[in-house]
C-alpha cells in the first residue's frame, strides 16, 4: 500500500452523494401516492362521465386514450424487451382481466351503486391480492401485513356504510363491484412476475392495448355516445384515459416492480376516504362523521401494514 508524500496530508474521501439514495428511497412511495390520488379521482370521474357514456363505450374510450399516451411514452426513448411466451400469456390475462373486464364492471357498478360503497367493495381486492400473493408468489403472510389489511378493511367498510344510499344498494351493482375487485386482484398477480424482467411502462402499455382490443366491440356505441355527449363529459373521458389510466397504471407498475404485491395492494385502502373528499368538492356529496372515522382507520391500517 502506498503512502502519501511527506508533509502532505492524505486526501479525504469524497462524501457519498445523497441523490441516488434519495431516489431509491422515495421514488416508489411517490409513485404509490400518485397512483392512489389518481385512482380516487377516477371514481368521481366515472360517476360524472357515466351520465353521458354507457359502461362499455366509456371503458373503450378511456383505454384508447390511455393506450395512445402510453404508446407515445414507450416510443420516446424507452428500450423494448421482447416478452417470452409465458410473459405474453400473463400480459393477456392482465389486459383482459384488469383493463377490460374491470373497467366495464366498474363503470356499470357506478351507475347502480354510490361512489362510497363502490370504492369500499372494490377494495376487497387488496385482501385478495395479499392472500393470493402469499400463496402464488410466495410472499408469505407477514403478521403486520395481515393486521394492517384487516384494520384498513374495517375502515373501508365504515366508509362504505356511512356513504351508502339509504334505500340500499342495488344487488347487481354490488356483484359488479365484487367482479371488479376479483379482476383487479387477478391483474396485479399476473402483472407482478412480468415486471421482474420487462420495463414497467412497456408492461402497462401492452396490458392497456390488450384491454383496448378486447373492448373494440363497443366501438359503434362509443361513436354514438361521442356524438351526443357534451364537451365536459368527453373531457372527463380524456382525463380518465390520461391520468387514472396512463399515468396511474404506470406509476403502479413502477412501484409493484419494487414492492411486495400484498403490501402495495393494502395502500389502496387510502382510495375510499380520498374518494369521499373529492366527491364532497366536485360532486357536492358531503361525507358524514362515520365516513371520516372510517378514513382515519384506513390510514392507521396502512401504517400498520408498513411495519416490519
Amino acid at each position: 500500500m502506498s503512502t502519501p508524500p511527506a508533509g502532505r496530508a492524505p486526501e479525504a474521501a469524497a462524501p457519498p452523494t445523497a441523490g441516488p439514495t434519495f431516489h431509491r428511497r422515495w421514488a416508489a412511495p411517490v409513485a404509490v401516492a400518485v397512483t392512489v390520488l389518481a385512482w380516487a379521482s377516477a371514481f368521481v370521474g366515472i360517476r360524472a362521465v357515466g351520465e353521458s357514456y354507457d359502461p362499455g363505450p366509456l371503458a373503450l374510450g378511456r383505454l384508447l386514450v390511455g393506450a395512445l399516451a402510453l404508446g407515445v411514452g414507450v416510443a420516446v426513448g424507452h428500450r423494448w424487451v421482447r416478452p417470452t411466451r409465458r410473459e405474453w400469456a400473463l400480459l393477456l390475462l392482465c389486459g383482459i382481466a384488469w383493463f377490460a373486464v374491470y373497467n366495464v364492471a366498474l363503470n356499470a357498478a357506478e351507475q347502480l351503486v354510490d361512489a362510497g360503497t363502490t370504492a369500499m367493495l372494490v377494495n376487497v381486492g387488496p385482501i385478495l391480492i395479499a392472500l393470493f400473493a402469499g400463496l402464488l408468489l410466495r410472499e408469505g403472510f407477514p403478521r403486520w401485513l395481515m393486521i394492517g389489511a384487516l384494520v384498513a378493511f374495517g375502515g373501508a367498510v365504515l366508509v362504505g356504510a356511512a356513504t351508502a344510499e339509504t334505500a340500499g344498494s342495488d344487488l347487481l351493482g354490488v356483484l359488479l363491484c365484487l367482479v371488479a375487485a376479483l379482476t383487479y386482484a387477478i391483474g396485479v398477480l399476473a402483472q407482478k412476475p412480468v415486471l421482474r424482467r420487462l420495463p414497467a411502462l412497456q408492461v402497462t402499455f401492452l396490458a392497456c392495448a390488450i384491454g383496448t382490443v378486447a373492448c373494440l366491440p363497443f366501438t359503434p356505441a362509443l361513436l354514438a355516445d361521442l356524438a351526443d355527449a357534451p364537451a365536459g363529459a368527453t373531457a372527463g373521458l380524456v382525463y380518465l384515459g390520461l391520468v387514472p389510466t396512463a399515468l396511474a397504471f404506470s406509476t403502479w407498475a413502477y412501484a409493484l416492480a419494487r414492492m411486495d404485491a400484498g403490501r402495495l395492494g393494502v395502500t389502496t385502502y387510502l382510495v375510499p376516504p380520498l374518494t369521499i373528499g373529492m366527491s364532497a368538492v366536485f360532486l357536492g356529496e358531503l361525507p358524514p362523521i362515520l365516513a371520516l372515522l372510517g378514513g382515519a382507520i384506513c390510514l392507521v391500517g396502512v401504517g400498520l401494514s408498513r411495519r416490519r
